[in-house]
C-alpha cells in the first residue's frame, strides 16, 4: 500500500517507530519518554502475549485472556504515543520509511523488536505436521488437539490407534519444552482420571526429545539436573542426544527409532 499512514505530524518531536510489541518492544516503549519523542508502535495484533505461559493455555491451565494485555490499556494516557495494528512489509533506510499493510510511515529512529519465529531447520514436513507454541492461536489449537485426542482415544476400539492418540511427544528441551512436558504430566496426574474415567490414563506416554546431552542447555547444569529429575519423577520419558528426522503419517522418525504418535509439539 502506497498511501501515507494517518499519524498526526509533530514537527517539534522526533518520531520513533517500534516494530513489535513483545517483551523487548514493550519495555522499550515503557522506558522511552513521549515528552521528548513521538512513539509509534506497530504490531500484527493489538495486544501483548505473555509467552512464558502459553503452555498453560495449551494444556487448559489458564484462559488466553489471563496472558493477553491490550496495548491501548497498557499505554493509556500517553500523549504522543500511537498504536497501529498492521504488518510491516519493508523498510527503506535511505528514505527512512517503513512500508506496511496500511501505508507508509516516516521515522527518525527505527527500532525492530520482532522477536523470533519457530525454526524447523528447513524441514517442511515438520512445519506442516507438528504443533508450534509461539502465539495464542497456536496454544488454543494445541489445546483443542489435545482434548480431541483424548476423546478419540475413548471412542476407538483399535489398540494401536489408542496408543498413538495417547502418545505425546515434545521436541525441544528448552524452557518451553520442559514446561509443556511437565504440564502434560500434571494433566495426566490430576485431571484425566477425573475427566476421563473410562480411559486408562496410565497408558498415556509423554516423551521429551532433545538433541543435546542435557535439558535447559542455556541454564546452569544444576537447573538441568533438577528439571530432568522432576520430569522423570512425573513419568516423562527423556530421549536426549536424539535428532528428529521427520514426521509423516503419524510416525515420528528419530535418529535411533520410530514413534507412532498423533501429537507432536515442536518447541525446538
Amino acid at each position: 500500500m502506497d498511501r501515507l499512514m494517518d499519524i498526526p505530524s509533530s514537527a517539534e518531536l522526533k518520531r520513533v517507530v517500534v516494530v513489535g510489541g513483545g517483551f523487548a518492544g514493550l519495555n522499550f516503549c515503557k522506558r522511552l519518554k513521549d515528552e521528548r519523542f513521538q512513539i509509534v508502535l506497530l504490531d500484527k495484533t493489538n495486544h501483548h502475549n505473555f509467552q512464558p505461559l502459553l503452555y498453560q493455555v495449551a494444556t487448559a491451565g489458564v484462559e488466553p485472556s489471563s496472558i493477553s494485555f491490550p496495548f491501548r490499556s497498557l499505554f493509556a494516557g500517553r500523549k504522543n504515543f500511537h498504536i497501529r495494528m498492521c504488518e510491516v512489509l519493508e523498510t527503506d533506510a535511505e528514505t527512512q520509511e517503513v512500508k506496511t499493510s496500511i501505508g507508509r510511515l516516516h521515522y527518525d529512529y527505527l527500532v525492530i523488536a520482532t522477536g523470533c519465529d519457530t525454526n524447523y531447520f528447513g524441514n517442511k514436513a515438520l512445519e506442516e505436521n507438528t504443533m508450534a507454541l509461539k502465539t495464542t492461536a497456536e496454544a488454543l489449537y494445541n489445546r483443542n488437539h489435545i482434548l480431541e485426542s483424548f476423546e478419540r482415544a475413548v471412542d476407538t476400539d483399535d489398540t494401536q490407534e489408542r496408543e498413538k492418540l495417547l502418545t505425546f511427544v515434545v521436541v525441544g528441551g528448552g524452557a518451553t519444552g520442559v514446561e509443556l512436558a511437565g504440564a502434560l504430566a500434571e494433566m495426566r496426574r490430576f485431571v484425566l482420571r477425573k475427566d476421563y474415567p473410562d480411559l486408562d490414563v496410565d497408558k498415556m506416554r509423554i516423551i521429551l526429545v532433545d538433541g543435546k546431552d542435557r535439558l535447559l542447555f542455556s541454564f546452569k547444569p544444576k537447573s538441568s539436573r533438577e528439571a530432568e529429575d522432576y520430569l522423570r519423577y512425573r513419568g516423562v520419558e527423556l530421549k536426549q542426544k536424539t535428532r528428529v528426522l521427520g514426521y509423516e503419517n503419524e510416525v515420528l522418525r528419530l535418529s535411533n527409532e520410530e514413534i507412532p504418535t498423533a501429537n507432536v509439539f515442536w518447541t525446538a
